[in-house]
């Protein structure tokens, strides 16, 4: 049968297009099989119902009824618009972009939420790893054994992962922990001692022959790992140690330490490691801040393959961030002296975060992973965060 449209002449003014299809599908079910019994009686109206199709056009004798006054209802709601085929697949276009802007309002949301958790728990670190900085002796120590013991735990998880692991047999997770615990007595001895050199070899020794003879197949990529899991996570991060405790002569000339309550300890307080120290973490995060926004703002070429996202414009702004750093807290604080000796000083800091920054990303790409554990909100693990300082405290000890 040809397809035909209709039309209902209301009072013989009102001209409104009607489909089957369109009153098929009314909520009030005008084409069903029951009788319809009007429960109030309307005014009569005249319906003029006139068929157009590839016959000739005619037109039904009008007849005077009664109508339930929801058909009037249904009548009405079939407005043109509702069976144009342009409109409806407009319609249908805007129902497949809803969920897409729902999606991105999610995300914003989450993106906000992240930002959020980042810049507090941010604020919470620093503040935190303040207070230990200036406290300095065992305080200090011990919170980095806790950060090196954790930042352990982390690496040898990345190291059992599948990316790292794949065609090899990853080491036995007891020598994991071993070595785990290793590394965090490592700055405690570093402080007690002041030198660990034969303690790190002997635990080295230990933890080979432990590999070397254990059952099944032994392969030289778990004793390679391993031995580096000791000295990136455990040997180190005893060089701030060294930095911050060790060098215990008084910095004479710094202002604020003239000024340090005598209960805090006083002016013996401030010592030429507290200075250094405190010098060498503003500048890695003044690093990694301008070298972020650097790169955000004007990054274009590739540091390197390891990490897409760095670029040498952001390194360049990272660079000058961080002397300039140096530069100005080196004349607050009176250390160093000489303006080339604080150059140097924050070139050295620069040099290490990016060495740094680039091995633990080496690390996390060959294991398939973004970020090292899930540790902080909004930063990720415990060695996201202090992989720029891993290798910095050596490069003062050159």
């Amino acid at each position: 049968m040809a397809s035909f449209a209709s039309f209902v002449e209301i009072s013989r003014y009102n001209l409104i297009p009607l489909s089957v299809t369109s009153l098929c599908g009314c909520p009030c079910r005008l084409l069903s099989n029951q009788t319809l019994i009007p429960t109030r009686r309307t005014p009569k109206l005249k319906l003029n119902v006139v068929f157009h199709g590839p016959q000739s056009v005619f037109r039904v004798r009008p007849t005077s009824i009664y109508v339930n006054r929801r058909l009037i209802t249904a009548v009405a709601r079939a407005e043109p618009e509702s069976i144009d085929e342009s409109n409806a697949e407009e319609e249908v276009d805007q129902g497949a972009i809803l969920p897409t802007t729902k999606d991105s309002f999610s995300e914003l949301q989450h993106k906000s939420s992240q930002l959020r958790k980042r810049i507090v728990f941010g604020l919470g670190i620093g503040i935190s790893v303040g207070g230990a900085v200036l406290a300095g002796g065992w305080v200090f120590t011990v919170a980095l054994a806790a950060a090196v013991f954790l930042g352990a735990r982390e690496y040898f998880e990345l190291v059992r992962s599948r990316g790292i692991t794949a065609g090899m047999t990853p080491p036995p997770r007891y020598v994991s922990r071993v070595c785990s615990v290793i590394c965090a007595f490592m700055p405690i001895l570093t402080l007690y001692f002041g030198n660990i050199d034969i303690s790190v070899t002997s635990a080295a020794f230990v933890v080979a022959t432990a590999l070397l003879m254990q059952r099944g197949n032994p392969r030289f990529a778990q004793l390679s790992s391993t031995m580096f899991g000791l000295f990136y996570c455990g040997y180190l991060p005893c060089f701030w140690v060294k930095l911050r405790c060790g060098l215990a002569a008084p910095a004479l000339n710094t202002r604020i330490g003239a000024g340090w309550p005598f209960l805090l300890g006083g002016q013996a307080h401030w010592t030429v490691g507290l200075v250094a120290t405190l010098i060498s973490f503003s500048s890695i995060i003044a690093a990694d801040t301008y070298a972020f926004l650097g790169g955000k703002a004007i990054g274009k070429t590739p540091l390197t393959n390891i990490s897409p996202k760095k670029t040498w414009e952001g390194a360049i702004v990272g660079l000058g961030g961080c002397i300039a750093t140096s530069v100005v807290l080196s004349k607050i604080l009176s250390w160093p002296a000489s303006l080339v000796s604080a150059i140097a000083f924050g070139f050295l800091n620069f040099f290490g975060s990016v060495f740094g920054d680039l091995t633990e990303s080496m690390i996390k790409r060959d294991a398939g992973v973004k970020d090292s554990g899930s540790l902080i909100p909004g930063h990720g693990g415990i060695l996201d965060r202090v992989d720029s300082y891993i290798f910095t405290g050596l490069q003062k000890h050159k």
